[in-house]
C-alpha cells in the first residue's frame, strides 16, 4: 500500500461502512450525545445502581445475587471470569466488584442462540449490526460451521466438527501452517493440553493476548530478575510505605484495586498514580462491601499525588526519580542501599553513569512534567521504607515498553525494594488468568527446559524453534503461511491491531475455528471453511464422568486455586473448554498415544501431569485445594536470580525520543468503563462522564483550539504508521478533557484501525496501541 492510501471508517451512527470490520458499536439508542466532569467517588453508590441496572436488564435477579456471594470465594466459589486481581488473602465474603458482577451477569444470561437464529439471520446480515447486539442475543447452544451457499452457520455435530479440524489439519504440507491463538478466560487444564496438542501436532504458534499487553512485562522481568512474573503478593499492597501506580485505569480495570488502595491510604501509605489521564480511581473511592463507609456516603481518598506525564512518557518521570535519589546519595549515604546493590546487583555503575548523563531539561521534555513535580515523586520513594510499583498496558503498548518495565525495576533496585515485605514489582494483568496461560505453555518461545520435560513426561518430541506471536500470525494469514486459526476464547479480530488488515488475514484462511460463549465479530469474518464450538461458561457446572470438575486458574500476583461452577449449562449440547481441546485432539492425532479421553474423565489426572512438568506445581492436586489455593514460588522474591549474571540486572537504555513538536498527537486507545476488553455493555463511560458515544476523541483544550476545533466537534482522525501508510476514521466527536499537550485518547476497539499491523515495538513485538501518531482535523460540513 502506498503512502497516499488511506483506510477509511465512519463514526456516523445511521453508517454502517466499515462496520463488518471495524464493529466496536455499542447499543447506539437514540440519546443525545453528553459529556461533563466526573466529580464522585470511584465505585460506591453508582457501582450499586450498575449492578442492579444490570441484573433487572439481564432477568439476573436470583442467579445473580448467588453468583455474588459465590464469586471469588474459597472452598468451592468460582473464580470471576474478569479481571486477573487476586482474591483477598482473608476470605472476604464479597470480593467483587461491579465490572465482575457484569460480566458474570453476561454470561449468565437467558438469552440463546441455536439453529433457529441462524436460519433466520445469514453472516452478511450479522455483520452489519453492533458488536453489542451480536453478544446481545445470547448464548451458543451447539456447534455450527458455516455454509457458503447459504451464507450461513448449520448445526453440526461435535464428532463431525472434530473431524473436520482433524481433516485440515492432517491436510496442511507443514504444522507451522496452524496457529492455536489463546485469550485469557482459558482455565489452567485446558491450557496445558491446548499447548501439548499444538507441540504434538509439530508446532510452537501459539500467539496469546499477552503478545498485545503484557509482553514486554514478561521479557522486561525476565531480563532483569529470571522471572516473567512480578515478586509482589497482595500482602506486599498491605503493608507497602509508598505505591506508585503506572499507566492503570484500576476503577474500570481492576476495579477490586479499588480496596487496597484505601486502606492503603487510611494507614499512610503514600499513593502516587502516573497517567496522562487522572482517572476515577486515582480520586477517591466507597468500596462497596464497607457497609458502613456505603451508609454515610464516607469516601477515602485513593492517592497523595497525581502526575500527569505524556503519553509515553513514563520512563523519563523514573529516571528523573533514579536521578534524584543518586544526587541525594552524594550527601545522604542512606539514600542508595549499598549493601544490597554491591551483594544482588550488575551493571550499577553503568546505569549511574547513564542517569548522570542525562540532563534535567532532557527528562523534562520527554516527561511532559517539571523537574519539580519529578523531585516530589523522588522524595516519596526516598522516604518510604518499602515501595511497590504496579503497572499495566500504559506502560507496555509503545516501541519501548520493555525498556520502561526494566527502568521500574532499576529504581526498586536502588533501595532495595525487591525480597522483601511490602516491596517489589506488581504488574497488573487484565484478563482472569491470562498469566496462567503462561505459566502453563502458551508460549511461542518456550524455553528448552520446559520442552524437555514436557517431552520426556508425555512421550512427545516437542518442536524446538520458536512459533509465531499475534502480530507475525497476522502476517502469515495474509501471506499464505498460515492456513488454519483456532481461535480458543476472545474476539481475535477486534483485539488485534489493523483490524482490516487482521479480517483480510482471516477470510485467506481454509479454516477458522472460533471455541466461544457467544456470539461476536469474529465468528462473521472466517475462512473458507468456518467452525464455532461453543463452551461451557466459568460460572457452569462441568459434568464428566468422573462427577463435577473443577479447574485452576491463576491470579497476577501467582496464586493458583480453583474455580467450581455453580449453574446449571446453558445448553445440553456444550462441551467444556478441555473436551473441545481433547476432541480436536484426537481428530487430529489419531494415533497419538496421549490419554486424551482419560483427561477429560477426571481433571486431577491432568493436573497430575502438569506437577510433573511445571516448575512450582509439584504435588499439585492436593495445594490447590487447600482453602485459599498455592502460590507459585518465585526465586526472585527469594534473591535468587536466574539471570546471566545470577544477580538482579540494572539496566541502561537510552531514553526514547520525545515526539516532535509538530501538528500531530500521540493516541491511546483504551476500554470505557463499560467494557470488558471487546465487550461493549453501553455507550457509556460513567467515570469520564461520557455518555451515548463511543465514536470521540479526549484531547486537550489547548490543542482544540489551536486546530479550531470546538467541543462537541466532529473531527477525521489520520494515523500515519511507520511505513508512510495512512488509515483514517472519519466524524468522531472531539471532547475537551484534561491531559497534557500533544496527547489524546480514544476507545478500542474502534480505534485499533489506526495501528497499523507493521507498528509494532521491536522491543517486545507489542502492537503500538498506546503511541499512535494522528492527525485531527475538523470534519468536512462539520
Amino acid at each position: 500500500m502506498s503512502a497516499s492510501d488511506v483506510h477509511k471508517t465512519s463514526g456516523r451512527d445511521e453508517d454502517t461502512v466499515g462496520r463488518t470490520v471495524t464493529g466496536g458499536d455499542g447499543p447506539a439508542d437514540d440519546k443525545a450525545p453528553s459529556w461533563h466532569p466526573y466529580h464522585h467517588p470511584a465505585a460506591g453508590w453508582g457501582a450499586a445502581k450498575s449492578v442492579t441496572h444490570v441484573l433487572v436488564k439481564e432477568r439476573a435477579l436470583l442467579d445473580g445475587p448467588r453468583a455474588i456471594f459465590r464469586m471469588n470465594h474459597e472452598n468451592g466459589g468460582f473464580d470471576c471470569p474478569g479481571c486477573a486481581w487476586p482474591d483477598d488473602t482473608k476470605g472476604l465474603k464479597l470480593d467483587i466488584c461491579e465490572n465482575g458482577i457484569k460480566h458474570v451477569t453476561w454470561e449468565m444470561t437467558p438469552k440463546r442462540v441455536g439453529a433457529d437464529f441462524f436460519a433466520e439471520h445469514t453472516v452478511a446480515e450479522l455483520s452489519t449490526w453492533s458488536d453489542f447486539a451480536l453478544e446481545d442475543q445470547g448464548r451458543l447452544t451447539e456447534p455450527l460451521v458455516y455454509d457458503p451457499d447459504t451464507d450461513r452457520y448449520l448445526p453440526i455435530s461435535w464428532q463431525e466438527a472434530f473431524d473436520l479440524v482433524g481433516r485440515e489439519l492432517r491436510a496442511l504440507d507443514s504444522p507451522h501452517e496452524a496457529a492455536f491463538y489463546t485469550s485469557g478466560r482459558l482455565g489452567n487444564e485446558a491450557t496445558f493440553l491446548y499447548q501439548l496438542m499444538a507441540r504434538e501436532f509439530g508446532t510452537n504458534n501459539l500467539p496469546d493476548c499477552s503478545n498485545m499487553c503484557h509482553e514486554a512485562s514478561g521479557r522486561a522481568l525476565q531480563a532483569a530478575l529470571g522471572t516473567g512474573k512480578g515478586t509482589a503478593d497482595l500482602k506486599d499492597w498491605e503493608t507497602a510505605d509508598a505505591l506508585f501506580i503506572l499507566g492503570v485505569n484500576a476503577a474500570s480495570n481492576a476495579p477490586r484495586m479499588l480496596t487496597a488502595l484505601a486502606d492503603a491510604y487510611r494507614r499512610g501509605a503514600q499513593i502516587v498514580h502516573v497517567n496522562p489521564l487522572v482517572e476515577a480511581a486515582a480520586t477517591r473511592t466507597i468500596v462497596p462491601h464497607e457497609i458502613t463507609d456505603m451508609a454515610l456516603f464516607k469516601s477515602t481518598r485513593t492517592s497523595t499525588l497525581n502526575l500527569q506525564v505524556r503519553v509515553g512518557g513514563d520512563m523519563a518521570l523514573l529516571r528523573g526519580i533514579a536521578k534524584a535519589v543518586l544526587e541525594e546519595s552524594r550527601h545522604d549515604p542512606k539514600a542508595l542501599d549499598r549493601e544490597f546493590i554491591d551483594r544482588y546487583t550488575y551493571g550499577f555503575d553503568a546505569y549511574r553513569a547513564v542517569c548522570e548523563q542525562t540532563s534535567w531539561e532532557e527528562l523534562e521534555e520527554q516527561s511532559g512534567l517539571t523537574r519539580a513535580d519529578m523531585l516530589e515523586a523522588a522524595g516519596i520513594y526516598s522516604r518510604a521504607d518499602r515501595t511497590l510499583m504496579s503497572w499495566c498496558l500504559g506502560v507496555t503498548q509503545h516501541e519501548h515498553g520493555v525498556d520502561t518495565v526494566r527502568e521500574i525495576v532499576n529504581v526498586l533496585l536502588l533501595r532495595g525494594n525487591l525480597g522483601r515485605e511490602g516491596a517489589g514489582p506488581s504488574p497488573v494483568r487484565g484478563h482472569s488468568n491470562v498469566q496462567g496461560n503462561r505459566t502453563c505453555g502458551i508460549d511461542h518461545r518456550p524455553e528448552q527446559e520446559f520442552l524437555d520435560r514436557l517431552g520426556a513426561v508425555c512421550g512427545i518430541d516437542p518442536p524446538r524453534e520458536h512459533g509465531m506471536d499475534t502480530v507475525a500470525t497476522l502476517q502469515a494469514m495474509h501471506d499464505g503461511r498460515v492456513k488454519v486459526f483456532v481461535g480458543m476464547g476472545g474476539n481475535f479480530v477486534l483485539a488485534a491491531p489493523d483490524t482490516e488488515f487482521t479480517a483480510e488475514g482471516l477470510r485467506r484462511c481454509a479454516l477458522t475455528v472460533q471455541v466461544s460463549t457467544k456470539l461476536n465479530r469474529s465468528h462473521l469474518v472466517h475462512g473458507g471453511k468456518a467452525l464455532i464450538l461453543p463452551c461451557l461458561g466459568r460460572t457452569e457446572k462441568d459434568h464428566q464422568r468422573r462427577g463435577v470438575q473443577a479447574t485452576s486458574v491463576e491470579d497476577s500476583m501467582s496464586m493458583v486455586h480453583l474455580s467450581v461452577g455453580m449453574k446449571k449449562p446453558a445448553s445440553p449440547h456444550l462441551l467444556s473448554e478441555p473436551a473441545i481441546i481433547a476432541g480436536m485432539a484426537r481428530a487430529t492425532l489419531p494415533d497419538s498415544t496421549t490419554p486424551w479421553e482419560s483427561y477429560i474423565e477426571d481433571y486431577d489426572r491432568i493436573r497430575d501431569t502438569m506437577a510433573q512438568v511445571l516448575d512450582g506445581f509439584e504435588d499439585f492436586n492436593r495445594r490447590v485445594r487447600l482453602p485459599l489455593g498455592f502460590r507459585i514460588r518465585q526465586p526472585a522474591r527469594e534473591l535468587v536470580f536466574r539471570t546471566a549474571s545470577g544477580r538482579a540486572e540494572f539496566s541502561a537504555a537510552p531514553l526514547p525520543k520525545a515526539p516532535p513538536r509538530d501538528d500531530t498527537l500521540v493516541l491511546q486507545t483504551m476500554r470505557s468503563h463499560d467494557q470488558w476488553n471487546t465487550t461493549i455493555y453501553s455507550d457509556n463511560d460513567r467515570y469520564r462522564g461520557i455518555e451515548n458515544l463511543r465514536t470521540l476523541i479526549l484531547m486537550n483544550a489547548d490543542d482544540m483550539r489551536a486546530r479550531h476545533i470546538e467541543p462537541g466537534d466532529l473531527v477525521d482522525i489520520t494515523a500515519t504508521a511507520r511505513d508512510g501508510s495512512r488509515r483514517r476514521v472519519e466524524r468522531y466527536r472531539a471532547v475537551e478533557y484534561d491531559m497534557p499537550r500533544g496527547c489524546a485518547a480514544g476507545y478500542m476497539p474502534e480505534l485499533n484501525v489506526l495501528v497499523a499491523a507493521t507498528d509494532y515495538s521491536t522491543q517486545s513485538d507489542q502492537p503500538l496501541m498506546k503511541n499512535i501518531t494522528v492527525r485531527v482535523t475538523p470534519s468536512e460540513g462539520g
